[in-house]
């Protein structure tokens, strides 16, 4: 395999990781800590993440608990929360935080497949453009007598084979999310 295949083979498994990272934030019928993982909160002029401000539990499937090593920070994660997109209102007890989370109406899957979707959707555009960037590469590369002719063919033709295998896994990974949500 040529350095350009490689290249593009490690961009579009980079696309899928973060694909799968954005899907694991989105709720299902259960609470989940990763749902906090994209929420900062400006700690001494840092944004930090609030699995890095202390420990996050699950002790039943629809409840999170947040136990904070500085018990200072407790006003500034609720606020951060609020203002988050999960639409969830948290309880503390002075040294918790408590996250309760509903049950999922049928409106609110339909948004969350409608969001799984635009995701996968967005990802494949970004594989895709990987794609082209890889066969313009070649391109220049048989122009500058760098490589030959069957190279190049062959070449594009090995980028549109991870290409396929890598829009057919965020296919996967979609169905698998949208599953997910339409069970619970």
């Amino acid at each position: 395999m040529s350095e350009v295949i490689d290249i593009a083979q490690d961009k579009m498994n980079k696309t899928i990781a973060v694909l799968k990272r954005d899907l694991g934030g989105l709720r299902a019928g259960r609470a989940n800590p990763q749902l906090l993982e994209r929420i900062t909160v400006d700690y001494y002029g840092t944004a930090t993440p609030i699995n890095q401000l202390g420990n996050i539990s699950s002790p039943e499937p629809r409840l999170l608990v947040i136990n904070l090593w500085d018990a200072k920070m407790i006003p500034m994660v609720e606020k951060a929360i609020q203002k988050s997109d999960l639409g969830i209102n948290p309880t503390n007890d002075g040294k918790l935080i408590r996250l309760i989370f509903p049950e999922l109406t049928e409106e609110r899957r339909k948004d969350l497949v409608k969001t799984i979707k635009k995701k996968a959707e967005e990802s494949k555009v970004a594989i895709r453009s990987i794609r082209r960037d890889a066969n313009e590469t070649l391109k220049k590369q048989k122009k500058d007598s760098e490589i030959t002719e069957d190279d190049q063919k062959n070449l594009e033709k090995e980028a549109q084979e991870i290409t396929d295998s890598a829009i057919k896994e965020i296919d996967k990974i979609a169905a698998d999310k949208e599953k997910e949500i339409m069970e619970f």
